[in-house]
């Protein structure tokens, strides 16, 4: 029988999921400081105060996502492996029951007659090949392809790297030049990622950078009001 029929839905990629860290951690610390940026900026004229306050806000940023993306990860994996020892329990207490899932499973997917039962019985003759398939087809459940500290690194590492990119024009301009370049820049930035994220996975690129930047933008934009508005009442 073809590993086709065996699941229906491929687990993530290294790749994949490296980009996903990737794109997490990017936007999350690029969008988080320009906000902290363009509120600070707006109520306050020194160039030091700005730059205090969006390093301060990148690193603590790099370090809460790096945080977050590993319990999540942990999570995510004790629960998977949880999930397996269930599986594993049900199909030597209850294999008639578990059988009959199989069966239910693969009819869905049109096979009928004789053709299903050879189709079941080769599954459920081998455990592991069994099991394999509860996990994928009835729970749309699959392992892990990074570990929880790997994707803490990529997400903490991109999010120093995306916090950076708001501040740099800060570094060589008057406050009010570096408040529209850093806007720029960071549209664009976000613009990018999302057009990469489409181009290296599924979706529209384009569509996906220009949703990037303006979901980016307008978190942004929140920053800038509440700073206009502490400016004038401060």
């Amino acid at each position: 029988m073809s590993k086709a029929f065996l699941r229906h839905k491929e687990p993530a990629s290294r790749a994949g999921s490296r980009i996903r860290d990737f794109i997490l951690g990017g936007q999350d610390g690029l969008v988080n400081v320009l906000g902290v940026v363009l509120g600070v900026a707006t109520a306050t004229a020194d160039t030091k105060i700005v730059l205090i306050a969006a390093l301060a806000a990148a690193f603590a940023e790099s370090v809460s996502m790096g945080a977050v993306a590993y319990t999540s990860f942990k999570a995510e994996k004790e629960y998977y492996l949880s999930e397996v020892a269930r599986e594993k329990r049900e199909i030597k207490e209850v294999p008639l029951a578990e059988k009959k899932e199989v069966e239910d499973i693969y009819r869905k997917f049109g096979f009928t007659g004789s053709l299903l039962k050879k189709i079941v019985n080769h599954i459920t003759a081998n455990k592991k090949r069994w099991l394999a398939v509860m996990m994928a087809q009835e729970l749309k459940l699959y392992p892990q392809k990074v570990s929880p500290a790997n994707s803490a690194f990529v997400v903490g590492i991109s999010a120093i790297a995306g916090s950076l990119i708001p501040v740099i024009p800060f570094l060589f301009m008057a406050i009010h030049s570096a408040v529209w370049t850093a806007v720029a820049i960071s549209a664009v930035v976000l613009f990018l990622m999302g057009f990469y994220a489409a181009k290296t996975t599924i979706g529209n690129p384009w569509k996906s950078g220009a949703e990037l930047a303006i979901i980016g933008m307008l978190a942004a934009l929140i920053g800038y009001g509440i700073g206009t508005v502490l400016g004038a009442v401060v």
